[in-house]
């Protein structure tokens, strides 16, 4: 199935070329991590797809029609930066912010969606903090209430903007255990993921971006020394033990 179709994509801030002709396909039911060197486009290219950044050219279908008409069948997790954080709300009702494209933004939640929220707090560990006042929450518990609220619109297709960016090593498994159950579930993902040592380990597909896709594959097959020498622009030493894993940082 199309879940997603990228076709000579280009974006820009001011005068300067962020994304050049990106193009790539994804498979239904894939985790894939997107990895590239700082200032590669990343972020740039999840809020391009989703209308959050202007698109200078290309075309951009899920599941096979238009943004508008699947957007409730798409999740997006920013990065935990670009959220204000001493905006006063609690753990549960973030989660309910994922719902209000259902509710509607001048409706109250009835029982059943604060029922719902509370299910996916607990789907991520944060059911006792409900009524926790997001600024009182630590760094890797915050990113669990946002998952937890990309959780709840039970998408098809899910958008991650490092979400594993400065959380601890709990946490960072606790997600992961969350989005290989996406996976087995039929669900599609797509991570910007930062750590080249665990892209072998955390995801079946991988796609190197530097402004422009310089290989986008499965990860077995794709994610290669000579890919992310292309990618980062320096050389890079492997050990192999079943799949390969970064041994040596980019020079």
């Amino acid at each position: 199935m199309g879940v997603l179709h990228v076709k000579d994509v280009s974006a820009a801030y001011r005068k300067n070329t962020v994304l050049k002709n990106v193009s790539f396909d994804v498979e239904e039911g894939s985790l894939t991590g997107i990895v590239g060197p700082n200032g590669a486009g990343k972020s740039t290219l999840i809020k391009t797809l989703l209308n959050l950044h202007p698109r200078l050219a290309g075309d951009v279908t899920f599941f096979n029609s238009d943004f508008k008409k699947e957007k409730t069948r798409v999740g997006y997790v920013p990065q935990r930066g670009s959220v204000d954080w001493d905006f006063p709300t609690d753990a549960l009702d973030v989660v309910l912010m994922g719902l209000y494209g259902r509710i509607g933004w001048l409706k109250w939640p009835m029982k059943r969606h604060k029922d719902k929220a509370m299910e996916a707090l607990k789907k991520v560990g944060m059911q006792d903090y409900a009524k926790r006042q997001i600024s009182q929450l630590s760094g890797g518990q915050q990113q669990r209430v946002f998952l937890a609220r990309a959780l709840i619109q039970e998408a098809d297709l899910y958008f991650m903007d490092e979400p594993l960016a400065g959380v601890d090593a709990a946490t960072e498994r606790a997600i992961m255990d969350i989005l290989k159950q996406l996976r087995e579930a039929g669900k599609t993902v797509l991570v910007v993921h930062h750590d080249l040592q665990t892209v072998a380990d955390y995801f079946d597909h991988v796609l190197f971006l530097n402004k422009t896709v310089i290989a986008h594959g499965t990860t077995e097959t794709t994610f290669t020394s000579d890919n992310i020498a292309k990618a980062y622009g320096g050389a890079v030493q492997f050990m192999k033990e079943g799949a390969a894993n970064v041994h040596s940082a980019i020079h």
